[in-house]
């Protein structure tokens, strides 16, 4: 029987393609709201469906399942699900004619979440709203486009589709991780532009998404200088005053992997977590060390969060 426990802020990884004893100690802790999986976590469709079939068993409500499933050269399940292209070929289209690319983010959406959900998965961290400046080699084809219109308008179709598929939507890296050289993986970026650059170009997918109902957000851990000094993900600057008040967003903020490099900046994992919030961040992300995870767990205690319940249940697939 699923042990009655609400949602915490914290989302983690598990080690392989089945639940260990560890694995269910980690994700029955009260902190611990979802679980991202990735392809270590995947062998086949009847596999990954057992997998997920587990770990919503676990808990009422239960916890949330997530996955970066976008297309291209980030997608973590390839065996028996449907290939998607890089999303710069809907930019590409998009170019030549407007219907048509429009019509095929809507049919690509949709079958990202079908067959997601067809597996347990409630949703995927997609679409990406960063501008292809042609400069971040992370980005890169992973960008719909150069123009932030046609980003707009062709992530407003893959939303709909994922949502008509069963899937919530997640734009990333807020406010924009086109325009910088580094990889925020390894490194941490700078973008010395200041905030009117960036609001002209990088905001107008964001903008747009959130007009239009976009019910999760995922900031960059990149720092931008001219705006504040602490990367966006620990930012309050960027999360409340420009992505809630200025741009109206009232969904899910998730942080970025913090295991990352752009996310160190901060401390050790306990302080990661607590710069995140602190700055209006709703869940936190750590995805593959699992010994900060139990460091994380171990040590922290997040304040109640009067909102995560209504925020993260949009998530929720079922």
């Amino acid at each position: 029987m699923a042990q009655e426990l609400p949602r915490g802020p914290v989302v983690l990884g598990v080690e392989g393609i089945e639940l260990t004893a560890t694995d269910r100690e980690r994700l029955l802790h009260p902190a611990v709201g979802g679980v991202i999986l990735f392809t270590r976590n995947f062998r086949d469709r009847a596999q990954l469906a057992r997998l997920t079939a587990q770990i919503h068993a676990l808990r009422a409500p239960s916890l949330l399942i997530a996955v970066d499933h976008e297309g291209g050269r980030v997608q973590r399940f390839r065996e028996g699900f449907t290939p998607i292209p890089a999303m710069r070929t809907l930019g590409e289209r998009w170019d030549l004619d407007v219907a048509a690319a429009a019509a095929e983010a809507r049919g690509l959406g949709e079958v990202i979440a079908r067959e997601l959900r067809q597996s347990g998965i409630d949703f995927s961290f997609t679409p990406v709203l960063d501008v292809d400046f042609g400069n971040s080699s992370v980005i890169g084809d992973r960008a719909l486009s150069s123009n932030p219109n046609a980003i707009a308008h062709l992530a407003a179709c893959l939303r709909q589709g994922l949502r008509a598929g069963g899937c919530a939507a997640v734009g990333k890296h807020f406010p924009g991780h086109g325009f910088v050289v580094a990889d925020s993986h390894h490194d941490v970026p700078v973008d010395e532009r200041p905030l009117a650059e960036i609001a002209a170009h990088d905001l107008v997918p964001f903008a747009a998404l959130a007009k239009a109902g976009l019910e999760a957000v995922m900031p960059a851990h990149v720092i931008y200088p001219a705006v504040d000094e602490r990367p966006a993900g620990y930012s309050r600057v960027w999360i409340e005053d420009i992505l809630r008040e200025r741009l109206g967003f009232d969904g899910v903020v998730f942080s970025d992997d913090l295991g990352m490099a752009g996310a160190h900046t901060a401390g050790d994992i306990i302080a990661r977590a607590q710069a995140a919030i602190a700055a209006g961040c709703d869940m936190v992300l750590t995805c593959n060390e699992f010994g900060a995870a139990d460091d994380l767990l171990s040590r922290w205690r997040p304040d109640p969060h009067p909102r995560l319940a209504d925020r993260t249940a949009r998530m929720a697939g079922r």
